[in-house]
Parts: C-alpha cells; structure tokens; sequence
C-alpha cells in the first residue's frame, strides 16, 4: 500500500489556484495573506507555504495551477512539499485524480539503495475513495517495481513467483509449463527462444474468477531480457533490456487491479516468460519453426523474439472461447518512432472495442491511439520456405507488420486488442519519474469496468 496516502479526515489545507483567476482571488484575501503571497514570489515561484504567525507551524499551502482539470497537477507535490499531512480543499470533483497524481509522482525504486522517509502525506476522508485510490496507484506502481527491477532478478522464475502470489492473494489458480514441458505441452516457440538461458523458459497461467463470468485473456510478452539473441544488439540497443518483460509487468498490474476491484469477470493471464541469450544452441536466422497453431514459421530475425513467444500463447488464448483478448508487448521500436515513448499505440479486430477503449482512456487521463491493421502489408512477411516469416522484409510500417504477424494467431471470431508500449519514461514529468512506466492499462480497465458491471 502506498504510504503517501492516508485514510484520514484532518490535514494542512492544500489549496489549488487557477492562474487566471489569481488577481481576482489574491485581491480577495486578508493584507497579511496577500503580503506574504507576495512576499514569496507566489505568481512566479507557483508554490506557498503559509506559515501561522502566532505558533509559527505550517497552516496553509497554495499551488498555482493551469487548471483544476490537469490530471498531474500535484505529480510534483510530494517531493517539494514539506514533511506533513495535506488536505485538499474543494476539488472534490478532482479529488481522486489529484491524489493519484500526487502519489504516482512520489514514488521511486528505492530496492537497491537506502529509502528516503516518506514526508508528505495526503489525506482522503471518504473510505471508498481512499480505497479506489490506493488499488490504482498499487497496481501502477506494481508495473513499474517489475519493469525497474534488473533482469538478474527479474527472470522467468522470480515473474513465476510474482503471478504465484497474485493467484494465493486473491483466491486464483495459477500454473505453469517449465523447460522441456513446454514441448511436451506443444508450446514450441516459447521453448525456442528461451532454450539458451540458464533461466528456463515458462509459460505461465493465472485463472480467477466466477466460472459464470464473462471470460477476458490477457496476454503479457514476458521477455525478462533481450540480448537480440544470434542478431545481437548493439550495447545502446541492450541498456535497458530489462524493461523487455514490460507488457508481462502490464497485464500482471492490470490483473491486480482488476482483481482488488473485484470486477464481475472471469480472468486468465498468460505470460510466456524467457530470456533471449545466446549460446550453443540459440536459435539461428533461418531456422523453421512449427508453432502451437501449426503454422510454420521461418526466422529471419533473432530480435523479433517477442512475437514468437506471444504467438503461442495467443493461441492458446482460444481455447477457452474468450469475450476478449488483450495482450500487452513491448513489440516493435517503429510503434516509438510513429508515435513517441509517452502514447501508447494499438491494435484491434473490433472497432467497438477500440473505441470504447479510446473513449475510457480518456475519461481518465490515460491516452491511447488506435493504428490500423493494414492487411496490404501482410504480404511483406512471405517466407520463400515456410508458410510466413517472422519479420518482414522492411522496416517501414513496422508496429503494423509485427501485429500483423500476431494476429494470424488469433481466431477470426475472437475480438482482441493488442498494446505496442514503451513501458519506460525516457524523461521526467509531472508525475511519472524517469524509468518503467504503467501506459494505458487505466485506459482498458475503466474500458472493463463500464463494460461488465
């Protein structure tokens, strides 16, 4: 549980002023106010500790804003506030986003290094609140805990233990295929691109819920790091491998929230879980491989790893006859250079569903743009030896050729939407520090929610 919230009822007032209201508002005040505003270079400064001058304690803060409306207007405020506890006065109709910011913008992945004392504190009064506040900014700093956390101690195993206790925290059952077993089960692709780590490969599987509810799949790429396998990356290229289970990290967080929130669903979670290494026997460009679906696929490319292991698990995904797939990637550097680190790119085979999903992101400040399944380009993954390849013969269009190649995987009948995130602020703002980043799964769980209530 976050500890820059408390279930509270009493605070030093926290106050948001609009700049253009601000003359009229400050012109408005008592002459001391006013003077002390001034004094402290309020219009500039956008920040002022009123202080009581009879105790001399801490009594009143203002922040000047744009507006009341921006969802990270205090995604700076735990940091340079003073140690305390806050209240917010008015904005009750923004109370829950103000306070989501607040807490989003004070965290920091302190697991490898001694962790500062928690200073400021808000305080939220109404419990259902406090609670629907708490469960978002738990699962978002979920995401970014797994995403921050280095791959030596983010493999396959240390996912499995983390889905392991999701499963024991909310009564769900969770299994999986490990190694060998995963041939076994004919789960080939997921084998093949974990088989030269030392860490095994596994497919993991989460499942809560009433056996009534409308079922959901989500499927996560677990790629817990990317060497680029025998197509090795440059250095700059592998840096920050470790966020390449950032799509796991997505649908494991948005699990948690939707089973803290106790959605009326049924729920699965896939993650196939490896790591892409290279040793004596990593698979090579040029190898054929023949996935769970049956389709034979040729690898033309090492580093297009992550479709490979999500393609098994898609299929899998059907088995159950699911309303809705989602899966969550870390897929393509092209969905980045179309539309940057900071909004999240999808794709869908309904246009229901993804509008419903655009329209949700919104309504809660956690934008998503829709990119089109162009089927023109699907011509451009032909393979000369097996039924297609797993990248396609150019660059361009890149985010499009790589969901195009997923989406042979899922069944024309199926509805499903598929993420190409970043999971990772490239700088710092208001709210989001530099490092893994949670992006759009508030989007589809508000979408979840108006859906199956």
């Amino acid at each position: 549980m976050s500890t820059l919230i408390r279930h509270s009822s009493t605070g030093i007032p926290l106050s948001f002023i609009v700049k253009n209201d601000l003359a009229t508002w400050q012109a408005q005040q008592p002459i001391f106010l006013q003077n002390w505003l001034n004094s402290c270079d309020f219009a500039k400064q956008g920040l002022a500790l009123v202080v009581n001058p009879q105790s001399g304690a801490l009594s009143q803060v203002y922040c000047l804003v744009n507006s009341v409306d921006d969802f990270w207007l205090a995604g700076e405020l735990a940091s340079k506030l003073p140690a305390g506890i806050y209240q917010v006065q008015e904005c009750e109709q923004q109370l829950e986003q103000i306070a989501l910011g607040f807490i989003l913008g004070g965290y920091e992945f302190s697991e490898y290094k001694a962790k500062g004392a928690v200073k400021a504190q808000l305080a939220i009064a109404d419990e259902a609140l406090f609670a629907r506040i708490t469960r978002q900014a738990n699962a978002i700093n979920l995401v970014r805990d797994l995403v921050n956390t280095p791959a030596a101690d983010m493999m396959p195993q240390h996912l499995s233990q983390v889905m392991a206790d999701l499963a024991h925290t909310y009564n769900g059952q969770f299994n999986e295929w490990i190694g060998d077993e995963l041939l076994e089960q004919n789960y080939p692709t997921i084998h093949m691109v974990g088989r030269a780590s030392e860490n095994k490969p596994r497919l993991l599987d989460l499942h809560w819920g009433a056996a009534d509810a409308p079922l959901i799949t989500l499927v996560g790429k677990g790629v817990c790091f990317d060497s680029g396998g025998l197509d090795l990356k440059p250095s700059s290229g592998m840096r920050n491998m470790k966020k390449d289970m950032g799509g796991a990290a997505h649908v494991i967080g948005l699990a948690q929230l939707i089973m803290a929130a106790n959605l009326p669903i049924r729920l699965r979670v896939l993650v196939p879980a490896v790591e892409n290494a290279v040793s004596r026997n990593a698979f090579r460009p040029g190898d054929v491989i023949k996935t769970r679906k049956g389709i034979m696929v040729e690898i033309d490319n090492t580093d297009a790893e992550g479709r490979l292991v999500l393609c098994d698990a898609l299929t899998e995904a059907q088995n159950d006859n699911p309303e809705l797939i989602i899966d969550f990637a870390t897929l393509t550097g092209a969905c980045r250079i179309a539309l940057g680190t900071e909004l999240p790119g999808f794709f869908s085979t309904e246009r229901d569903v993804a509008n419903g999903i655009i329209d949700a992101g919104i309504a809660v400040s956690d934008p998503v743009w829709q990119l089109p399944l162009f089927e023109q380009y699907k011509s451009l993954l032909k393979s000369d030896v097996a039924d297609m390849a797993n990248c396609a013969s150019t660059p361009f269009g890149g985010a499009i050729t790589a969901a195009l190649y997923l989406k042979e995987f899922v069944e024309p009948t199926t509805p499903w939407v598929h993420f190409d995130v970043m999971a990772w602020n490239i700088r710092s703002l208001p709210g989001r520090p530099v490092g893994g980043e949670a992006l759009g799964i508030r989007a589809v769980f508000n979408y979840l929610q108006s859906r199956f209530k």
